[in-house]
């Protein structure tokens, strides 16, 4: 079975202490892989968790309690947000 190779154009660098290098290389070797396609999946690993981590919206009870009701039951617009709206329509109309 062929794996497709993807062309990697782009380039990342780098500078590590000794001890950094000898344990990514012993942890590629350890995965069968180079270190630097261990580095490149590590770093894509750690990219999507803290992306998913800045994404995702941590409430407390009460926040998430008063989120959830304003949802159910929006407050009435005040005049400053019927303002905005009219503004918004004019400069998109």
């Amino acid at each position: 079975m062929a794996i497709a190779s993807v062309a990697r154009s782009e380039r990342l660098d780098a500078r590590v202490t000794r001890e950094e290098k000898e344990t990514i290389e012993e942890a590629a070797r350890l995965r069968g892989t180079s270190a630097s396609d261990f580095l490149r999946m590590a770093a894509k690993e750690a990219a999507l968790h803290t992306i998913r981590e800045n994404e995702t919206l941590t409430l407390t009870q009460n926040s998430r309690r008063v989120f959830v009701e304003a949802l159910l039951n929006p407050p009435a617009p005040n005049e400053k947000a019927i303002a905005a709206a009219k503004r918004f329509k004019r400069e998109i109309a």
